[in-house]
């Protein structure tokens, strides 16, 4: 198989879809990689590095798209990349589809398959795929948020962690799945207050046998996040319903509730945010002020850190890669439901529950297409 590595063209977005082990492992199986110049400098990783594995260079995004039967990419392709896009194509990437009606649309009518990264489900409802960034975006909230409370950017000017005599900072963070339980381990070590909140009691017992003795588990529900945002003084949202939208947790009116200077990260931005006033930003120019809060929505965070997210999302992606240009798409999907279920768009088609009812659009079952 033909697989296409063009350059992330996103603001910032200092990604690679695959590395040079990663390359030279799609080789060795017999398939023939072409990279975009200067498309992994963002990672550390030269165009020499990818030569020396095998890898031909293209000279533009153009001649990736044109002879590949497979693009690998870190985001979403963006409108000055839907012309390049053609039927019969294989894209796999993060798509968040849910997000985004015109993106949606747009890859309706190129007519490509597009598989996405974020909904290949494992039996146990894992998301292996968006695990890897899940956990250095949950990393990088706190991070960033620690960041923006100080006075400098116009927050509260609060230590998250205190010092002996002061109290350290609140974290607030709804949801404690994985963007959650690593926004939880980076709070909780730097010394701040952290409470989670989850609508699930049998994560929530999980939760309490692994987390430290700073971190309080709450049930979620409206009451009890009004009560535990008022008193905040960062705020992480990391709620996910796989392949939909994020639901709204914190309203436009419940911001006159919150501490002036306080910061909301809302790693959910991709899906929508969890927040009503959060809207996508970047890393260029990341936060904003409505009612007296920090809005932090960078749609990418881990294009931030590239080298640290470029290895992680690799490790995570390559295995399937292989699966589907190995055995093509149809075939990989039959013999693994798990990528079966990263089937959003295929020749015209919505083949994503979540997507279809994001739009009201009509849902194909996407075992129809493997024929």
């Amino acid at each position: 198989m033909k697989i296409g590595v063009p350059k992330e063209i996103k603001t910032n977005e200092n990604r690679i879809a695959l590395v040079p082990a990663g390359a030279e492992a799609l080789i060795t199986a017999g398939h023939s990689v072409r990279i975009e110049t200067g498309a992994g400098l963002g990672s550390g990783f030269s165009d020499e590095d990818y030569l020396k594995v095998g890898a031909s260079i293209a000279p533009d995004a153009a001649a990736v798209w044109k002879d590949s039967e497979m693009i690998m990419k870190v985001k979403e392709p963006i409108r000055t990349e839907w012309p390049h896009m053609r039927k019969g194509q294989l894209i796999f990437t993060y798509f968040h589809f849910a997000a985004d009606e015109e993106l949606t649309r747009a890859h309706l009518a190129s007519g490509a398959t597009c598989i996405a990264y974020e909904t290949v489900e494992l039996p146990t409802r894992e998301l292996p795929l968006l695990t890897p960034m899940s956990e250095v975006a949950g990393r990088m909230a706190v991070q960033e948020g620690a960041k923006y409370l100080e006075k400098l950017y116009g927050g509260r000017g609060v230590l998250l962690g205190g010092v002996p005599g002061v109290a350290p900072a609140k974290v607030v963070i709804l949801g404690g799945g994985i963007v959650g339980i690593n926004a939880a381990k980076m709070a909780a070590g730097m010394g701040a207050k952290v409470v989670i909140l989850d609508i699930s009691l049998e994560r929530l017992r999980y939760l309490s046998d692994v987390m430290p003795a700073n971190v309080q588990l709450i049930y979620s529900n409206r009451h009890n996040i009004l009560e535990q945002i008022k008193t905040a003084d960062l705020v992480v949202g990391g709620v996910l319903i796989p392949g939909a939208k994020a639901p709204r947790l914190v309203r436009r009116e419940d911001l006159s509730t919150m501490q002036p200077g306080s910061v909301i990260v809302d790693v959910a931005i991709d899906q929508g945010g969890c927040v009503e006033t959060i809207h996508a930003t970047t890393h260029e120019n990341p936060t904003y002020v409505v009612d007296g809060v920090i809005h932090y929505g960078v749609a990418n965070m881990p294009g931030g850190v590239p080298r640290t997210s470029t290895l992680a999302l690799t490790n995570a992606t390559l295995p399937y890669a292989l699966q589907l240009a190995n055995k093509g798409w149809k075939v990989a999907l039959r013999d693994n439901p798990a990528l079966l279920k990263g089937l959003n768009v295929t020749d015209g088609k919505v083949t994503y529950e979540g997507v279809a009812e994001a739009f009201a659009m009509k849902f194909h079952e996407p075992s129809q297409f493997l024929a």
